[in-house]
């Protein structure tokens, strides 16, 4: 992939790009990327002349990749800024990796049409709700310790994330502010659900692609290693910038402008899929 990617920087500047966008956003609103990653590798790779199934998976694959550095990253920072509820993480972390896991190894029977579907719909319902958040007040709190909320939910979270090739912070945002946690513990927390989704779900995508013909040149399964390495070092750089922003900034305005990106991307993607 090295050397078609030295043909066509404007490519080259595309991953740079869109790994940028993906950590900042990833770091500003506690989600992992991926609804910016996935559909950015998606045209690339068919951009090359990849197959369809073979440029999605791969797209997917190498997002939850990148999602590692972009979810470690920002965690870090909300951490040293005091927002991060770990003892959450810890008890929903085993379940979200589990959930991961399963979808990352089903990706080698899913269809292309499928995880379009799987993608756009999550999408559509992420842009909804950045677009349409209203603010609710202080809701009545809820325990997310107890079994019966933090295993359907945490497995649930981990399982779709990954066949969308996102980190789960969507869900997560929602289901704390949900809960009466504060808009910023709920981000600083669900930065973290990225690592659990991203870990076993690159697992399962890298073991469910080894034997499938047609990836992109650099691969490994349905992870592209040259397209992972450009935009994880951006995405690093970003994420760090975008958690501080977070702190700091009212990011109404920002959070709507985010979700008709997402709305666009998934239109976009599923338009191409379905009509090629």
């Amino acid at each position: 992939m090295g050397a078609a990617l030295a043909e066509h920087w404007p490519l080259i500047a595309a991953l740079l790009g869109a790994g940028f966008i993906s950590g900042f956003a990833g770091g500003l609103f506690g989600i992992g990327g991926g609804v910016i990653t996935t559909p950015a590798l998606y045209a690339i790779f068919h951009m090359l002349g990849y197959g369809e199934a073979q440029s999605l998976k791969t797209a997917i694959g190498t997002s939850l990749a990148v999602i590692i550095v972009t979810s470690i990253r920002s965690l870090a920072t909300h951490h040293r800024a005091g927002h991060v509820d770990m003892e959450m993480l810890r008890q929903w972390g085993p379940w979200i990796a589990g959930g991961a896991g399963m979808g990352g190894a089903l990706a080698h029977w899913a269809s292309a049409e499928l995880l379009t579907i799987v993608f756009a719909g999550g999408a559509l319902y992420v842009g909804y709700r950045r677009i349409f958040a209203k603010e609710r007040g202080h809701a009545h709190p809820v325990n997310l310790h107890r079994k019966r909320l933090k295993i359907p939910l945490g497995f649930g979270t981990g399982f779709f994330s990954s066949l969308m090739g996102i980190g789960g912070g969507a869900m997560g945002v929602m289901v704390m502010t949900l809960a009466g946690r504060t808009m910023h513990q709920a981000i600083a927390t669900s930065a973290g659900f990225g690592v659990s989704v991203a870990v076993p779900g690159v697992i399962g995508f890298v073991l469910s692609g080894l034997a499938a013909a047609g990836l992109p040149a650099g691969s490994l399964g349905y992870v592209n290693l040259p397209a992972f390495a450009a935009m994880a070092l951006m995405a690093g750089i970003a994420a760090p910038l975008g958690a501080k922003a977070a702190h700091q900034l009212d990011s109404g305005l920002l959070s709507k402008g985010f979700g008709l990106y997402v709305l666009l991307a998934a239109g976009t993607l599923a338009w191409d899929v379905f009509t090629s």
